[in-house]
C-alpha cells in the first residue's frame, strides 16, 4: 500500500492535472476573483478627481503610503472603492485573537468548535466595520485638505456628505473584499485573504521594476538587487518547508495474518508555524496609527499639541527609522509565539496522542508529554522568530538606507513566497486525493467484475 501511495505521489503531472475537473473549475474561479479584485481597484471613489489626485500622490510618494498602497494593490494611490484594502480585517482579527486568548468568555466561545468560531468571526466583522469607519473617516478628511498648500484639491465637492459618502463605500469595498477572500476559500483554492494580499503585491510588479531600473543606472547595483531578492526566495523556500519530525509509537496491534506489528508515525512541527502572521499581524498595526496620523496631520495646526504629536509620529515612526524598525521587530516576535500558541496546543495534541495510544519513546504520555512538546515547539519558534525577523527588518533597513524601491522588502516577498507554496501544495493534495479517488474507483469495478 506503501509503495501504491508512492507511486501516485510521484505521478503529479500535467495529464493528472488534466482530468481533475474539480480542481480546474477551482482555480478559474480563483482568478476569476482576483480579476474582479483588480477591477475595483480600478474605481475611484465618488467626488474624488483622479488626476488632481495622482498628481498630489506622486508628490507625497515614499515612506507609510507606499507601504499602505502596495498591501492594497496600488488602490491607496487611485483612492478606489478598495483603498483600505482588508488591513483592517487584519487588525481586527488581532484583536479578537488576543482577546479570546485572555479573555474566559471568548476562550470558551473558542472552545465550541464550529458554533464558538463562527461567533468570533462574527465580532471580527464587527471590528472591522468599527475600523473602517475610523479610518475612511480619517482618509476623507485628509482627502479635503490634501494638496492646499499646492493650489490643488482632490475633492471635487468637499463637505459631511462627501465624508459620509466616501466612509460608506470604502466600508462597501472592504467587506465585499472579505465576503471575495471568503467565497476564495470555499469554491477556490488557497487562502482567500492571503491571495488578495498577494495579487496586491504581485499587481505592482511592473511600476517598481521599471522605477529600479530607470532610478539605478549601474549594472553592478542592479545585479545585487537581484542577486539579493534571489537569495531571499531561495532562504524563505527552505525555511517555510523546515520542519521537526517528532516519532510517535503506537502499540502493537494484531494484524489479519494474525502477526503482532508496532505502528509508527511522525508528528510535523513547523519551524515557522505562524506562516506569514507575524509580519502581517505587525505591519498593519503600526500602518493603523501611522495612516490616521498622516492624513490627519493635513487638517490639524502643527503649533497646537495634538499637531506636534502628530508630526512627532510621522517623523520618529517613518518607515525607517529605528524606532519604526524596532517595534516592528518586537512586534514579528511577539506575534510568532502568540500565533504559535494559538494554532497549536501542547495539552490538547498530548491528550488527543493518549486517547488513541499513541506515544514519544522515552516521554510518558499526558503532562510530560505536554511539557516536552511545548519544550521543543518553543526553540524552534525561537529559530522560526529569528528567521523571520532577519527576512523581514534587514531587507527593509537597507531599503532605507539606499533608497531601493520598497517593494522588494523582505516582508512582500515573504508573502508572495508563503503564499505561492502554500497555494501549491494544496493543488498537489487536490491531485492526489483526485488520483486516490480514481484509485478507489478501479478496485470496484474490479470487485465487481469478479
Amino acid at each position: 500500500m506503501a509503495s501504491r501511495a508512492d507511486n501516485i505521489a510521484s505521478n503529479l503531472s500535467l495529464a493528472n492535472f488534466s482530468k481533475a475537473t474539480e480542481l480546474k473549475n477551482r482555480i478559474w474561479f480563483t482568478i476569476g476573483a482576483l480579476i474582479v479584485f483588480r477591477f475595483l481597484s480600478f474605481v475611484p471613489l465618488p467626488g474624488v478627481n483622479p488626476l488632481v489626485l495622482e498628481s498630489l500622490y506622486d508628490q507625497a510618494r515614499g515612506g507609510i503610503l507606499d507601504m499602505f498602497n502596495m498591501f492594497s494593490g496600488g488602490s491607496l494611490e487611485r483612492m478606489s472603492l478598495i483603498a483600505l484594502g482588508v488591513m483592517p480585517y487584519i487588525t481586527a482579527s488581532i484583536v479578537v485573537q488576543m482577546a479570546a486568548a485572555l479573555h474566559p468568555a471568548l476562550a470558551a466561545l473558542k472552545k465550541e468548535g464550529a458554533t464558538g468560531r463562527q461567533k468570533l468571526n462574527q465580532y471580527t466583522r464587527y471590528g472591522t466595520v468599527f475600523l473602517c469607519v475610523i479610518q475612511g473617516w480619517f482618509l476623507a478628511s485628509g482627502l479635503e485638505a490634501y494638496g492646499a498648500q499646492s493650489g490643488l484639491q482632490a475633492v471635487v465637492d468637499p463637505g459631511y456628505m462627501f465624508r459620509v459618502g466616501a466612509v460608506i463605500s470604502l466600508v462597501g469595498g472592504t467587506m465585499f473584499l472579505l465576503w471575495l477572500g471568503e467565497q476564495i476559500t470555499s469554491r477556490g483554492i488557497g487562502n482567500g485573504v492571503s491571495l488578495i494580499i498577494m495579487a496586491g503585491i504581485v499587481a505592482q510588479f511592473p511600476s517598481f521594476t521599471s522605477n529600479m531600473f530607470k532610478g539605478y543606472s549601474e549594472g553592478s547595483i542592479v545585479i545585487g538587487f537581484i542577486a539579493m531578492i534571489v537569495i531571499l526566495i531561495l532562504g524563505i523556500s527552505f525555511f517555510e518547508r523546515a520542519q521537526r519530525r517528532l516519532l510517535i509509537q503506537y502499540p502493537k496491534r494484531a494484524t489479519q495474518r494474525g502477526m503482532m506489528q508496532a505502528d509508527r508515525s511522525h508528528l510535523p512541527l513547523k519551524l515557522n508555524t505562524a506562516g506569514v502572521i507575524p509580519p502581517i499581524f505587525a505591519s498593519s498595526l503600526l500602518l493603523l496609527p501611522l495612516t490616521i496620523s498622516q492624513f490627519a496631520g493635513n487638517t490639524v495646526n502643527t503649533e497646537s499639541t495634538f499637531g506636534g504629536a502628530i508630526v512627532w509620529l510621522n517623523q520618529y515612526l517613518a518607515h525607517g527609522q529605528p524606532i519604526y524598525m524596532t517595534l516592528y521587530a518586537i512586534g514579528i516576535v511577539f506575534f510568532c509565539f502568540f500565533y504559535t500558541a494559538v494554532v497549536f496546543n501542547p495539552e490538547e495534541t498530548a491528550e488527543n496522542l493518549k486517547k488513541n495510544g499513541g506515544f514519544i519513546p522515552g516521554i510518558r504520555p499526558g503532562k510530560r508529554t505536554a511539557d516536552y512538546l511545548d519544550y521543543v515547539l518553543t526553540r524552534i519558534t525561537v529559530i522560526g522568530a529569528i528567521y523571520l525577523t532577519i527576512v523581514c527588518v534587514v531587507p527593509e533597513y537597507m531599503i532605507a538606507q539606499t533608497g531601493i524601491p520598497l517593494f522588494l522588502g523582505g516582508t512582500s516577498l515573504l508573502i508572495v513566497v508563503n503564499v505561492t507554496v502554500d497555494t501549491i501544495s494544496q493543488i498537489q493534495s487536490h491531485l492526489l486525493a483526485h488520483q486516490y479517488g480514481d484509485l478507489i474507483k478501479k478496485a470496484k469495478l474490479k470487485g465487481r467484475m469478479r
